[in-house]
Parts: structure tokens; sequence; C-alpha cells
């Protein structure tokens, strides 16, 4: 009952905003050259090509899993969104070489702290590509995953909107 009224009075589904984790060019997954993120397969998203070596969360929420190589981690937002921060393709087999990790499983984080640290340079020599996908797995619970892709972003910029 109350849906309808809602729909009637001109109410709008809610929205979530999911901030870049980090500055660079915000693409869509359709140019990741890995099916797991390109076909999402872990769920709908976008990706940056990072200018910097820094992660930061793009919500208020914890920590589900930092991965011991520091090449991912997941989180749950206040708000209920699963997100997989990845930096880079096929970067788990650097086995944490040329990553800092900066918070653990279960830590609670806000909007902005500091997650982990790369250094893209050195990632970029060693032959892999540093491309971050940022995917929201459990797309299916939302109506809609906006992505906001084709510019350059700064960290905290808007990346994604999420829509009940």
């Amino acid at each position: 009952m109350f849906a309808s009224l809602k729909k009637k009075l001109g109410f709008t589904a809610a929205e979530i905003a999911v901030s870049a984790p980090s500055a660079g060019q915000a693409v869509p997954l359709s140019e990741v050259n890995d099916p797991t993120f390109s076909e999402e397969i872990l769920g709908k998203g976008a990706a940056i090509i990072p200018s910097e070596g820094r992660v930061v969360s793009p919500v208020d929420g914890t920590v589900e899993l930092m991965f011991d190589t520091g090449h991912a981690v997941s989180l749950r937002s206040d708000s209920g969104a699963e997100i997989l921060i990845h930096v880079g393709l096929d970067t788990v087999k650097l086995a944490g070489k040329h990553y800092t990790i900066h918070c653990k499983n279960g830590d609670k984080v806000g909007r902005g702290d500091l997650l982990l640290e790369f250094d893209l340079e050195a990632i970029r020599a060693e032959g892999y590509d540093p491309i971050t996908p940022v995917i929201i797995c459990n797309s299916e619970a939302y109506a809609s995953v906006q992505a906001h892709t084709g510019t350059t972003v700064a960290a905290l910029d808007a990346l994604l909107t999420l829509k009940k």
C-alpha cells in the first residue's frame, strides 16, 4: 500500500552514492580486459584507470575482506551495498608485492578512509594492468546501477549511483 502511495505522490526510489575510491579515468566495465569484470559476472559497476596509488573507502561501512595480498578489498556499506575494489588484473600473482594494507577485516571505515596503497609504476613495470574495477556484488538488490564514466575523477567524486 505505501509503495503505491509513494509512487502516486511522486516519490522516487532511494539512491545510494558510491564514490570513486581513487583518482584516474573512469571507464565502463566493458573496457576491462578480463571477462569476469567486463561481462559483469561478479556484478555491475565501473572501473578506474588509476593515476595514483591510493584506494580510499567509497562509502561508510565495514571491511568484509581485505585480501592478504592487498590487491583487493570487499566492503559492505552501511546502506547494504556489497562493494569489491580490485586493483589491477591478475595482480594476485604479485603476492602482495607493491601493496601496503591500511585496514583489516571487520574494521569500520568512513568514506575517504585510506584502505590500501600500491606502487602504480612498479605494477606496470612488472607487466600488469592496474585498471581497478569497482563492483557492486549484490547488483541484483538494486533496480539500477548507474556508472558515471568517461571522465577523469578524483578520489570521492561520483562513480556509481544505486537505485533501490
